[in-house]
């Protein structure tokens, strides 16, 4: 097996995303509406419509405030605010620039907001060491809907066999599987290094 192309995941692989530690920090004092406000909106459905897409964040906070009209404020306030955690995971970032000096091809393949997406695009400049990146929110399609998986291994002429998918959730590495690619469930940036340890040459 000769690997060639390694694909991250964004949430939880390069970027923190803890939205209970959010709410908590927001809410300290009252655990019942921090597991409420985590269920209305991180948990909803329109925050799967906004990975995919085919609701704009304005769009998701007006039908929650009308489905939930006494937390209306909260619900603006936290989608006016959440992308504060989504600060870069430093162990990560050093992996993909160890792997980009070794000259792999870098990917991303994220189920992602359109303007979560722009922002931490631009605040962070290990995007530039990655040779495609696939959105949903772009694409209409999230992991692990294998349209996804075809257009990233489509877009940039992938073979999956020789490319390592790495993301922090078993659903999405199980739609990557279908394909063929080689899989690692992402906890730590030291687990992620000893695992690609075993199948790659550079550590």
């Amino acid at each position: 097996m000769v690997i060639k192309n390694i694909i991250f995941d964004l949430g939880n692989v390069l970027l923190d995303f803890k939205p209970e530690q959010f709410l908590l920090e927001n809410y300290s004092g009252d655990a019942d509406l921090q597991k409420r406000l985590y269920q209305v909106i991180f948990q909803s459905e329109e925050w799967i419509m906004l990975d995919k897409g085919v609701l704009s964040q304005d769009e998701v906070v007006e039908r929650l405030s009308d489905k939930y009209p006494s937390d209306a404020d909260k619900i603006k306030n936290i989608f006016d605010n959440w992308t504060e955690m989504l600060k870069p995971i430093t162990g990560t970032v050093e992996i993909l620039e160890k792997l980009k000096d070794n000259n792999y091809k870098l990917f991303v393949l994220s189920n992602y907001h359109i303007k979560a997406y722009e922002k931490v695009f631009e605040e962070n400049t290990f995007f530039k060491y990655f040779d495609g990146i696939v959105i949903s929110a772009k694409e209409k399609t999230i992991k692990p809907e294998k349209e996804i998986y075809q257009i990233l291994i489509k877009r940039y002429q992938i073979i999956p066999e020789e490319s390592i998918f790495i993301d922090d959730t078993e659903e999405n590495l199980e739609g990557a599987d279908k394909f063929g690619f080689h899989t690692i469930l992402f906890s730590s940036p030291l687990k992620l290094a000893q695992k690609l340890k075993d199948v790659i040459s550079i550590y």
